[in-house]
């Protein structure tokens, strides 16, 4: 596998699962964590659509956010899947790329509308009453359609580079996706230069926001303490802690993986952190957001009672 040469115009993936008992336990988690991530995300997408008491900015968000990880998942675990039952680990270079590019681009969205939820989660606490006016829905079209094309446009300078680095090594790639840190291993060429621009981009989408996320939730937690109403108090803290579970969750072993230098990187740890943002939190985020608020639970019982009703 390492003597591929130039005529070579793909790519081997040398996946997650080890070829034994517990390579297939981990294929059938897998297939059963995507399922459930599927079921999930779409059922919230169908819930926030046609109940219209969930038709509120902090909901129109959180539909864009099941979205986007419909795509980051199905972007990821059909090919690795794929690629364990039929044992053909081989990507093409135009299909590497195009990996790469919806990889970054709903990975750069995601991170930048979870900053945009925060800062609903801000207005609605801290200003109540200028709510309607900060978080309309014209502003809430600007943060989606603003993320998504800064998330392209940071996909595209990175899937640019990646395809035009001379690979003149072995094409096997060890990880279970097109992951560029991964691909620079296989390169010629010095490559400290795009190495810098990865770690000014994780700056800008990862640290920026997220720095922005605690700022406006250290502001929302001190609204929080000098509220008088218990149960104002509870609601607003189940909310906040709920959307704070996602982002540690998507943003830690994100943020892990691509700020540190190739010197401290492991393919089985890096391997391990892509786990977590590609295919648990896409799983996690419809459960944590509909177990932990009452609106949803409320509207899917709504739901419920409509579609039992409708068949009697």
């Amino acid at each position: 596998m390492d003597s591929y040469n130039q005529t070579f115009t793909g790519f081997i993936l040398l996946g997650l699962f080890p070829p034994s008992k517990i390579g297939l336990f981990l294929f059938i988690l897998i297939v059963l964590i995507f399922l459930t991530a599927w079921i999930g995300n779409l059922s919230m997408i169908l819930l926030i659509l046609l109940d219209s008491h969930l038709h509120t900015p902090m909901y129109f968000l959180l539909s864009q956010l099941s979205l986007i990880d419909l795509n980051y998942i199905s972007t990821i675990v059909p090919k690795m899947v794929s690629d364990f039952m039929l044992g053909n680990k081989y990507i093409s270079f135009i299909g590497c790329g195009f990996q790469i590019f919806l990889f970054l681009t709903f990975g750069g969205a995601e991170t930048l509308l979870l900053a945009s939820m925060a800062y609903d989660r801000y207005v609605a606490i801290c200003f109540p009453l200028h709510y309607a006016t900060h978080m309309n829905k014209r502003v809430c079209v600007m943060m989606i359609t603003g993320a998504w094309i800064l998330g392209s446009i940071n996909s595209c300078a990175h899937t640019g580079y990646a395809l035009q680095i001379p690979y003149c090594r072995s094409r096997a790639i060890n990880h279970f996706f097109c992951d560029v840190p991964a691909m620079l291993t296989l390169a010629c060429t010095d490559t400290w230069v795009y190495e810098y621009t990865v770690f000014v981009s994780t700056i800008l989408f990862l640290v920026f926001p997220f720095i922005g996320i605690v700022c406006s939730y250290g502001r929302v937690f001190l609204a929080i303490y000098r509220m008088h109403s218990r149960a104002g108090k509870k609601k607003a803290y189940s909310t906040c802690s709920t959307h704070l579970t996602v982002v540690t969750f998507y943003y830690a072993p994100f943020a892990y993986t691509y700020l540190r230098p190739r010197s401290l990187r492991s393919p089985e740890e890096d391997k391990i952190l892509a786990v977590f943002y590609t295919v648990l939190t896409p799983m996690l985020n419809p459960i944590i957001y509909s177990l932990r608020n009452k609106e949803v639970i409320g509207a899917l019982r709504r739901m419920t009672h409509r579609i039992c009703f409708a068949k009697i």
